[in-house]
């Protein structure tokens, strides 16, 4: 089986056409049409899905990444777009530069090749890869959580109908459906068939993926972020900053995890976040350390917030809900020796009114990216103008952050020679 979707997926990119060509921008514009065409069968199939989620028990949280609605494929049809927008300038013909007297070299966009993306529950991911690395000419091999099998069989068959109208192979996109985990370990085992692997979940998922495949990784999630509050930072600021980049979307991974306040101004600011809470009805649960003071009043009462105690096992981990936790440090060494412990590398921020401490956190932590006096949540592709993403990566080769549409290609250099040879040009002079 692992060999027959390897040697499909092989033959469908040696037979598609070139990066650039207009048969790509054809199917992203099928792509898009056949999802709306779609939609209520795919809506059907997540329905069935998501009844067998709550029927294993799964939490709330994790029933929404499962959840499709028609909001989810109005985001997806300006993906669509925006990717369109986005192609001309990743695919455009270099205009090449003169070398010395003889030549000229261009750089040409080629596919990275096979593309094995493995994830977890939210079944937009699926039409995210089956756009993104094909618009540029890769084949991708895309393995969900079971949690989403009837969603993405639905996806699989959209995706096949927009290849064939665009007159692409039809194997440039393969949903894998086999759920079983021996599938998983032999492809990951295939760095002779496959040539980029993309995993992107849990910090689990990614230390499986590393630890067991020689295969080229782009390593995306694992968003163990913190936010550092210095002393002078506008405290009203910082208890927004948290909830922006918390409560949205609380399992993404650039959501905050913690704030580390410098402790003289803890309690004032957990004061400040639970008040910006009950101002916007929003729903958050705050894990306290020991050293930060808890606030007069208490939970209920039509408040929105509850207090915990921030425990040892909360340091590193990712809430993957509405919770967010607050640990008092002294001053910025204990927050970037903290952070250098427990994160992730993949997004970090400060807020002081100080500028030096902001220059001296940003020169210190490393990450992905570092958001200075704002949300995590700015840590986005399309928000930075960098252009649609696939997925934020988090390892130092190739890419970091983002991983845009000119992530996914490689390139070669094309040398017009004009019929020049090496050796007269290397001769000694008299």
């Amino acid at each position: 089986m692992t060999d027959a979707v390897l040697t499909s997926a092989r033959a469908a990119l040696a037979a598609a056409p070139p990066t650039g060509d207009p048969a790509y921008e054809r199917y992203c514009r099928e792509l898009a049409k056949r999802l709306a065409d779609h939609w209520p069968a795919v809506l059907a199939a997540n329905a069935e899905d998501l009844a067998r989620a709550e029927q294993r028990g799964l939490s709330p949280v994790l029933l929404d990444r499962l959840r499709l609605t028609d909001a989810h494929l109005g985001g997806l049809e300006r993906l669509t777009d925006a990717v369109l927008g986005e192609l001309a300038e990743v695919t455009a013909r270099d205009p090449g530069v003169p070398v010395g007297d003889w030549g000229v070299r261009l750089r040409v966009p080629k596919p990275l090749g096979v593309v094995f993306m493995v994830y977890e529950a939210r079944p937009t991911v699926t039409v995210e890869g089956a756009l993104l690395p094909v618009a540029v000419g890769n084949a991708v091999l895309l393995r969900g959580g079971k949690e989403i099998a009837r969603t993405n069989e639905a996806l699989s068959a959209v995706a096949r109908e927009a290849l064939e109208a665009a007159g692409l192979p039809g194997h440039l996109v393969t949903v894998l459906d086999d759920p079983d985990r021996a599938q998983l370990r032999a492809l990951l085992k295939r760095s002779d068939a496959v040539d980029v692997l993309i995993p992107r979940g849990s910090p689990s998922l990614i230390d499986h993926c590393r630890g067991t495949s020689s295969i080229p990784v782009i390593a995306s999630g694992g968003g163990v972020n913190h936010v550092y509050v210095h002393r002078s930072a506008d405290l009203e600021l910082a208890a927004e900053v948290a909830l922006d980049s918390k409560l949205p979307e609380p399992t993404a991974c650039n959501t905050a995890e913690m704030m580390l306040v410098d402790a003289e101004v803890a309690e004032d600011l957990v004061t400040a976040m639970l008040r910006a809470a009950e101002r916007g009805d929003r729903q958050v649960t705050v894990r306290l350390d020991p050293r930060v003071p808890r606030p007069g009043g208490e939970a209920g009462g039509g408040r929105p917030w509850r207090i915990e105690e921030l425990r040892e096992h909360d340091l590193g981990r990712e809430f993957l809900d509405a919770t967010i936790g607050v640990r008092a440090v002294e001053g910025l060494d204990e927050a970037v020796a903290h952070i250098r412990r427990h994160g992730s590398g993949h997004t970090e921020g400060v807020l002081a009114g100080d500028d030096d401490v902001s220059e001296e956190f940003t020169r210190r932590v490393d990450a992905a990216a570092i958001v200075v006096n704002g949300s995590l949540r700015l840590h986005d592709g399309p928000t930075l103008g960098l252009g649609s993403e696939i997925s934020i990566s988090t390892g130092r080769m190739h890419v970091r952050g983002p991983v845009t549409l000119g992530s996914l290609v490689t390139h070669s250099w094309v040398v017009e020679a004009h019929g020049t040879l090496r050796s007269p040009l290397t001769e000694p002079r008299p």
